[in-house]
């Protein structure tokens, strides 16, 4: 648990917020002339991390993902269609 004067807190939010969703830190307490007043602290308890991966299994990608590369790119570019 990290303590940090307001004056601090103002001009390092963006900071602190980023190392509370990044899990560095699960609790900062604010302090008001080093009198703790209040507490920043995520909103979910569930751990953040990476989510690579996180389908894995899920689905097949078939080996003729790419066949149609040319059609898809004549649609994207407003060419007409036959």
């Amino acid at each position: 648990m990290q303590t940090i004067n307001l004056p601090q807190a103002r001009t390092s939010l963006s900071r602190l917020v980023e190392a509370i969703e990044q899990g560095q830190e699960r609790e900062i307490v604010i302090a008001r002339n080093g009198r703790p007043a209040a507490r920043l602290v995520p909103l979910e308890t569930v751990p953040v991390g990476k989510r690579f991966g996180i389908a894995k299994g899920l689905f097949e990608v078939p080996d003729s993902i790419d066949a149609h590369n040319d059609e898809v790119a004549k649609l994207f570019s407003g060419e007409p269609q036959p």
